[in-house]
């Protein structure tokens, strides 16, 4: 029999696709701390071209220090995330992109649903290993992303979306989205530095694309 591994585990909470809902800052799921964060990359159809591409290609978080390892490409089926009404209500499922291989310039391949990673954390001295899944894709004229969702071992429980936009008066940014606890009762125990490591993450995060990183 094969030793089941990360590849095949589901993720960690009920919540799929939550980080699309348009109240997630007002009514997220019960017992997740939500948030919310964005910061301006520049401006222009070019930069949002180049922005886009290191994001899908893992460039948020290679550039926060992170190494993303043990990737295995999904089918594009597993999780197709959830579109939502105005009122916050489900719409459905959101279409996905082909299953055709697309690659980065260095030979990276792109994201695609149901792709799972170990992202290798530093913190200190040490560094975690945590396994994620992508859980839906966004890849849209002027906006495109990903989220990811958590799979057993990692300290929270949850998903965090990373989507790049190019908006009406022609300015690129970037928006991180999340929601979150504590996986296991031994991490609650340590809630306070979990979401200080978080906040520091996220921060590194939001300035991974800006242009000065991508030259």
């Amino acid at each position: 029999m094969r030793r089941s591994s990360f590849v095949d585990r589901p993720v960690t909470y009920a919540a799929v696709g939550g980080t699309q809902a348009p109240d997630l800052l007002t009514y997220p799921p019960r017992g997740y701390r939500p948030a919310e964060r964005e910061a301006r990359l520049g401006s222009g159809p070019e930069r949002f071209q180049v922005a886009s591409a290191a994001l899908m290609t893992w460039g948020v978080q290679r550039g926060s220090g992170i190494q993303v390892t043990d990737q295995h490409v999904g089918t594009g089926v597993q999780y197709l995330g959830i579109n939502y009404n105005q009122d916050g209500s489900p719409a459905a499922l959101q279409e996905h992109r082909d299953a055709e291989d697309v690659f980065g310039e260095d030979g990276t391949p792109y994201i695609t649903n149901g792709m799972t990673a170990v992202l290798r954390v530093p913190y200190g001295p040490m560094t975690f290993s945590v396994p994620v899944r992508v859980v839906y894709l966004l890849d849209e004229p002027n906006r495109v992303g990903f989220a990811y969702g958590t799979l057993l071992g990692h300290p929270l429980s949850g998903e965090e979306s990373f989507v790049v936009e190019l908006r009406e008066d022609n300015s690129v940014w970037l928006t991180l989205r999340s929601l979150s606890r504590p996986s296991t009762v031994p991490y609650r125990l340590v809630t306070p530095l979990l979401r200080l490591q978080q906040g520091r993450l996220t921060t590194r995060y939001l300035r991974a694309l800006l242009p000065a990183r991508n030259v």
